[in-house]
């Protein structure tokens, strides 16, 4: 207690604040006895800083010693220069010397501690190339900058010369090695070189599918022990023998790879995993598969492997794994965002903009690639399990339906529920009413569904010739999506039936701004000006089509048949050519080939491709003609009989066929085969004139009996015909005169005028009709150009009367028309307009 000092509650508790030591006191210096001591010592005789020394202070307040010198004080003079001497006298060395001072400063040196008056530095020491060390950087440096081209090279699709640099970059390293060893630095070989060459080098072979090569190099790098992580490659490896379909090796190899890689590496497992199961698929070993894609959906499960796991139940025939599996497939998550996200709001433009940037980037691109990916597959293999996996094909289509309703795509159920219906349509066991039913359930749907359905019927009802339906259910796709290219199509075939071709053109013109790479449009719009008889315009579009479709042969028909109409033979010729190398097989692109050469005047080339047609269809009575005519007319008949022969087994009612053969026979100098052949002509076209004619010359000039009853038969059958002609005539000279006196006279009495003749002209016409028609008996009967320009005056029996002997014969059907022109199949000529060119492809993928 009695050092225990209580405090006083008079003292002051902030006192002592404001006291100070005396020593910084620099008022008092003069008075303070210690520091005028100091200075008064050797501290203080340092030589006075004059103007002599550039860059010292020289306006310090002086000191006066008891000495008498002014002595500057060292603070005002800043930092003090050490190393300066007063008169010359020199200072002893110090260790600042190693830093740059000098005790020989003069009066008149300037200051210079940089250096930068004694010039520029020497030059460096130039590196001695000859040195061993410096070849094996060098050499280092060249394989890697080789191994870099050929990296570039194979970026840019440059095979061969990627190769060739991974080979030269090959032969650098073993020289780098050899080196090294010559040196005695073989312990120091660069092994991260080595493995990069040596992959670059397999990885290459593999690109130039040199899989020997390729395999070789990997074994190298896999055998060598003092390549780290080396098993991966065996991955590559196995994705060689797969190229090479050696399918048990390659799962051998991607076993081997799943060994030696480690179960923190998931992903990588995952994938070689799932290649295993393909590996099974491609084996047919559907079983081993399944475990495959079963461990994969248990552990990772994604799209991918889910539709092949349904795949390979579909294989096998499991109903019910593949219902799970597809519930499986329809849960797999894509770890995509929310579309709302990128819909800006209208509060913050900073945000907005933030949205517009990342609205089309290439992560939101991969997610919308994704995304669509997932739905091609569940679509496929909804389309592909609900005819089977329950009793009918509706039950199994609406169970799938089901259950993507209640999942993650419920937008693609409307997808589902259209495709049902397309489906109905190709299913023969159902009835397209269903189609039309189930697609009619949509039009209530919102406008993308019920756009695409309206599009469906409208084209089911154009196939059925019901265009007043077409048009109405495709002016309601158009009022539903008015940018729907393929409902603009459809209008524009409803307008293109009514022969309105402007309007069509119109649809179609539209179609193509929505969507330009529109090819039905394209065609039909070609079509359009081609029926408008604006062959340019039509042309425009069809060599637009041909550069988007490079190997359409209805194009290239279109295009040769155009050039045709714009009598460019030749340019027709080659778009044809064009048509034949695409298909070859094609009868009446061969047919037109033919024809176009013959009228070029070409007889052979045109007998070719005539010959041609004739081998893959034998059944077109164009070529038939054709090939028999020119056979007549280069003197071989015999080889002309088998075609009008067949032309017979074709048309058995056309006399004049059978006629012809005759006279193929009658040509050939076979008279006896030419009768019999008249003979059965007579049979069976008793009151055929020509058929008689012919008879009787032959029986005259052979010296048969049945000379005189062929004759009689002739002139009974001629009189009758001039009966004919009589009546015809008086009947159409009744017939005018009716109708001059038509404008003074009663409609009744035209009525009973035009029944009369009628009643007297119909059995007649019945008779003409039972007897074949004979060469001069109707309106509009006349001659074949072919048959025409037969030789009918080289046999010695037709000197005396060639025109009577010719073999003219007549179409009991009309008057024979001009060839129809011939092309490609599926195409739409100027006399036709066919559904499937027209409608090709309007029903939505």
């Amino acid at each position: 207690m009695e050092n225990v000092h209580l405090a006083v509650e008079d003292d002051d508790l902030y006192s002592g604040y404001n006291d100070y030591n005396p020593t910084f006191d620099s008022e008092e210096l003069e008075n303070d006895v210690g520091f005028q001591q100091a200075v008064r010592t050797s501290h203080g005789r340092r030589p006075p800083m004059t103007a002599k020394f550039p860059g010292t202070a020289i306006g310090a307040r002086p000191l006066v010693s008891s000495f008498g010198s002014r002595i500057p004080m060292a603070s005002s003079m800043g930092r003090p220069m050490t190393g300066a001497v007063q008169d010359g006298a020199a200072r002893p060395m110090t260790a600042v010397r190693a830093a740059g001072y000098t005790s020989s400063l003069t009066r008149g040196s300037t200051f210079d501690p940089l250096g930068q008056s004694r010039g520029p530095a020497p030059p460096l020491e130039a590196k001695n190339e000859d040195a061993a060390e410096e070849k094996i950087k060098i050499l280092e440096k060249k394989v890697n900058d080789l191994i870099e081209e050929s990296c570039m090279a194979q970026s840019m699709g440059s095979l061969q010369l990627a190769l060739e640099k991974a080979k030269e970059a090959g032969r650098k390293e073993r020289a780098l090695v050899r080196q090294r060893e010559q040196s005695g630095n073989g312990d120091h070989i660069n092994l991260d070189l080595t493995y990069s060459v040596l992959l670059n080098l397999a990885n290459q072979y593999a690109n130039n599918e040199m899989y020997t090569e390729a395999l070789n190099s990997y074994q190298v790098i896999v055998k060598n022990k003092m390549f780290n992580n080396a098993g991966r490659l065996k991955v590559n490896m196995a994705n060689i023998y797969f190229k090479q379909k050696n399918y048990p090796k390659a799962i051998k190899f991607y076993r081997m790879a799943l060994d030696q890689i480690s179960n923190a590496h998931k992903e990588m497992r995952i994938k070689i995993m799932q290649n295993i199961g393909v590996v099974f698929v491609r084996m047919g070993q559907y079983t081993d598969a399944i475990t495959s894609f079963e461990h994969i959906m248990s552990e990772s499960p994604n799209i991918k492997t889910g539709f092949n796991l349904i795949l390979c139940y579909y294989a096998i025939g499991d109903r019910d794994r593949m219902k799970k599996a597809f519930q499986k497939l329809i849960s797999v998550p894509l770890g995509i965002d929310d579309e709302d996200k990128y819909i800006p709001s209208n509060d913050d433009a900073t945000s907005n903009m933030v949205i517009e940037a990342i609205k089309n980037d290439k992560l939101h691109q991969m997610e919308r690639d994704l995304k669509v990916l997932a739905e091609k597959y569940i679509m496929t293999a909804a389309k592909l399990i609900a005819p089977v996996i329950e009793s009918s094909f509706a039950t199994g289509f609406d169970c799938c339906v089901d259950m993507v309703k209640s999942s993650q795509y419920v937008e693609l159920a409307n997808d589902l529920e259209i495709n049902k219906a397309i489906t109905y349509l190709r299913q023969k066991d159902f009835n397209q009413v269903e189609a039309v039913e189930t697609l009619k359930t949509f039009e209530k749907k919102d406008s993308r569904v019920k756009s695409a359905a309206a599009t469906n019927l409208s084209f089911l009802y154009f196939l059925e010739k019901d265009y007043d339906q077409a048009d109405r259910y495709a002016d309601l796709a158009m009022n539903a999506d008015r940018y729907n290219p393929a409902a603009l199509i459809n209008k524009g075939n409803t307008v293109f039936v009514k022969q309105d071709y402007e309007k069509a053109a119109e649809f179609y013109k539209e179609a193509l701004r929505n969507d330009s790479s529109c090819t039905e449009a394209l065609y039909n719009l070609g079509l359009t000006y081609k029926r408008l008889h604006r062959l340019e315009e039509a042309l425009d579009c069809f060599l637009k089509l041909h550069a988007i479709l490079r190997n359409s042969a209805q194009v290239m028909y279109q295009l040769g048949h155009l050039y045709e109409l714009l009598e460019d033979p030749q340019q027709a010729i080659e778009w044809l050519m064009q048509v034949i190398s695409v298909t070859p097989t094609d009868p009446q692109a061969l047919a037109k080939l033919g024809e176009l050469h013959d009228g070029e005047g070409d007889k052979s080339q045109a007998f070719q491709y005539y010959y041609d047609s004739f081998r893959y269809f034998p059944s077109n009575i164009d070529v038939i003609e054709w090939l028999g005519a020119y056979y007549i007319e280069t003197q071989f008949c015999e080889k002309a009989i088998q075609y009008f022969e067949r032309a017979t087994l074709i048309q058995p009612t056309q006399v004049k066929w059978q006629l012809m053969v005759a006279s193929c026979y009658r040509r050939s100098g076979n008279y006896q085969k030419a009768l019999e052949t008249y003979k059965d002509i007579h049979r069976k076209f008793p009151e055929n004139v020509e058929c008689l004619r012919f008879l009787v010359r032959l029986c005259t000039d052979m010296g048969l009996k049945e000379v005189q009853e062929y004759a009689t038969m002739l002139k009974k059958v001629e009189k009758l015909k001039e009966i004919r002609e009589q009546r015809v005539k008086s009947g159409r000279e009744g017939s005018a005169r009716s109708r001059r006196e038509g404008s003074a006279g009663s409609s009744e009495v035209d009525v009973k005028v035009s029944q009369s003749e009628t009643k007297q002209l119909s059995p007649h016409l019945d008779s003409g009709r039972e007897s074949g028609h004979s060469s001069n008996s109707m309106k509009g009967e006349r001659l074949s150009a072919k048959m025409r320009s037969l030789p009918g005056s080289n046999e010695p029996y037709e000197a005396s009367n060639p025109k009577e002997l010719d073999a003219s014969y007549v179409d009991p059907l009309g008057p024979q028309m001009e060839r129809p022109k011939t092309g490609a199949k599926k195409r739409v000529d100027d006399d036709d307009f066919a559904d499937e060119e027209l409608g090709d492809d309007l029903l939505p993928e």
